[in-house]
């Protein structure tokens, strides 16, 4: 058993072929999700990445309840896709994306499909996770799903709110 465990470890870790990463990329315009998103990557031993759009949302953006605040005008506009700030460096050298995001409207925030539609994501594995204050994830990811069909989703999605480290890694086995 013993042996078999070295030969198994030597034919992954000994490999002359890059090892793919984990990459935990996420929007957080509160920093509820900034938060869930460190404790995920460090249970997974991932990288992270934070998508920042070009101009931060304010207070008064993040208004839900204001019909003409920022937030509220991309949400209910499904062409809507605020630019981002920056790239991902060497993303061709992950195989796995964890996409984090707080629910808005049961949805994911436009910048989102931004950030998807900005990078080249086929043939990786992609993993929605979200965190919000009432709303399931189910409906988010699944409308990710189903707008991009052509790249590999997870059969499940995350919702993280208020955990741990120790309870994210027991999520991630």
């Amino acid at each position: 058993m013993f042996a078999l465990a070295i030969v198994g470890f030597c034919a992954v870790q000994c490999s002359h072929a890059p090892q793919k990463k984990t990459l935990v990329a996420y929007f957080s315009a509160t920093g509820t999700t900034r938060a869930a998103a460190e404790k995920l990557a460090e249970a997974l031993g991932a990288d992270l990445y934070e998508i920042t759009p070009e101009s931060l949302y304010t207070a008064e953006d993040l208004d839900w309840r204001d019909s003409l605040s920022r937030s509220y005008v991309e949400m209910h506009d499904k062409s809507s896709r605020p630019a981002i700030a920056g790239t991902v460096e060497n993303l061709d050298d992950y195989d796995t994306v964890y996409i984090g995001y707080p629910i808005w409207w049961n949805a994911a925030p436009t910048v989102i499909n931004t950030f998807i539609e900005s990078n080249d994501l086929t043939g990786k594995t992609l993993v929605a996770f979200a965190t919000s204050g009432s709303s399931d994830v189910g409906d988010s990811w699944l409308a990710l799903r189903a707008a991009y069909p052509e790249l590999t989703w997870a059969e499940a999605a995350l919702l993280l709110n208020g955990i741990g480290t120790a309870e994210i890694e027991e999520l991630v086995k």
